[in-house]
């Protein structure tokens, strides 16, 4: 006979129904903040990402419009002494050189020699941010007579000299000014100096903005030519002035 082995029967599972998904409304916002999230941490990362700055302009470029404590002012390349200054845009501080009495910028390509270094052909300019010191027609009335000599002397024709006291921070300094208009030149210049018989230091104030015009104490003698001259130089540095 033949025997036919008969194999148990699997019992079938029921079938599993799956349940339709159901969307969550709030998923899509969700998603929305990551994203806003995301690109705006990219942004902050673009700005306060360490940059090289600009490189700076050659020195026989045109003018650049310089901005120092709200003050703008057309800057030749060549004038500016510091290459890391020769860029436009809003700046601290901005040291010029010009040669005297034509006022115009050195030649950048020229070799600085002793005789270049020790000449008196060059009229110096800073322009900075105007500190917490009072302008120099407040100075000149409030700070400056208690630190000066009793004694007055006649300078080039048409300034008279006041010198200030030794005990004083301006030892060895003198102010020197045109009695008749102060406003108009008004210098204090030292009695010794490196190359020369002294240094003068005449200021104006634009804004916010200090000017600082450094010259030879022998300018002296054409005090007269050496104000019109920085007025000059001024008007051309802030035509608006």
């Amino acid at each position: 006979m033949t025997s036919i082995t008969h194999r148990p029967s699997r019992t079938a599972r029921p079938a599993v129904r799956r349940r339709p998904s159901s969307h969550n409304p709030l998923v899509a916002p969700v998603l929305l903040f990551a994203a806003a999230m995301t690109a705006a941490a990219g942004y902050v990362g673009y700005v306060l990402w360490p940059r090289w700055p600009d490189a700076p302009v050659e020195a026989h470029a045109s003018t650049l419009p310089i901005v120092v404590a709200d003050a703008a002012f057309n800057i030749e390349p060549a004038a500016i002494r510091a290459p890391l200054q020769r860029r436009p845009g809003t700046q601290e501080r901005v040291d010029l050189e010009y040669m005297w009495p034509s006022l115009v910028p050195p030649d950048p390509t020229a070799k600085p020699t002793l005789d270049t270094l020790t000449a008196n052909d060059r009229l110096f300019v800073s322009i900075e941010s105007a500190t917490d010191a009072l302008p120099l027609a407040e100075r000149v009335w409030s700070i400056y007579p208690r630190y000066l000599a009793e004694h007055v002397s006649d300078g080039p024709t048409g300034l008279t000299v006041r010198s200030f006291r030794d005990d004083t921070p301006y030892a060895g300094e003198d102010l020197v000014f045109d009695v008749n208009a102060p406003e108009h030149f008004f210098a204090r210049c030292s009695r010794e100096g490196v190359t020369n018989s002294g240094t003068c230091l005449l200021e104006r104030r634009v804004g916010r903005a200090d000017l600082t015009f450094r010259f030879p104490r022998d300018w002296l003698a054409d005090w007269r030519g050496v104000a019109a001259g920085i007025d000059k130089l001024l008007a051309r540095l802030h035509p608006d002035h």
